[in-house]
């Protein structure tokens, strides 16, 4: 169940994520209080209990400084990918001072790159993100996909990398065609000047 759970949120996020600021930051929230304390193999129930209170708080603050929606939604992408990076390059017991920095690092980047690239950056950030936590889940349904959550070095550490990247483009695939009118990228008949430079401004990121 908990793996079913994490993987129907993280496809949400990676194939749906920058459809609407509300839905991308619940699962947003919830996937990275998920995954952090999957770092500290944490029971279902509080698994369950710290991703739930990580999509709340996380849609609260996001509500209270929407002006600063896009930076905040990035370093808290930017973190969930850090923790899931942290998890495939390290086989076997963790270093959980190393994995904070690699979280933070990451967290941080992904601030910038939002506030910058605005909705470009959160389409990248949304499907690897996603990605990552529907690995998480699946690796949850099986015992033999284990690997996909905490792989051992060698095969499994390559084939977790290689199917984290190729389920990522995936997203992104399927979002850019998705919503290419609200990423900026089609001009649509009937569009006029006013409607195209507020879409820009916006960096395609929805108001809803």
């Amino acid at each position: 169940m908990n793996g079913i759970i994490v993987a129907l949120v993280g496809a949400l996020l990676c194939f749906y994520g920058v459809r609407s600021v509300h839905l991308g930051i619940l699962a947003i929230g919830f996937g990275l209080g998920w995954l952090i304390a999957d770092l500290f193999n944490a029971s279902f129930w509080w698994l369950l209990l710290i991703a739930l209170i990580g999509a709340v708080s996380s849609w609260v603050v996001t509500s209270l400084i929407f002006r600063f929606a896009s930076y905040f939604i990035g370093g808290l992408t930017g973190a969930m990918i850090g923790t899931k990076l942290a998890t495939v390059l390290q086989p076997g017991d963790k270093n959980w001072a190393l994995s904070m920095i690699v979280a933070l690092a990451v967290c941080v980047a992904g601030a910038f790159l939002a506030q910058k690239f605005r909705a470009r950056a959160l389409l990248w950030l949304t499907s690897i993100g996603g990605a990552s936590m529907v690995l998480t889940g699946v690796a949850g349904m099986n015992d033999s996909l284990t690997f996909l959550r905490s792989p051992e070095p060698g095969w499994q550490q390559v084939t977790a990398t290689l199917a984290w990247i190729g389920l990522s483009v995936l997203g992104w695939i399927t979002q850019r065609h998705l919503f290419a009118e609200r990423l900026g990228i089609e001009h649509l008949a009937g569009d006029d000047d006013d409607k195209i430079d507020q879409r820009r401004r916006n960096g395609g990121w929805p108001t809803r």
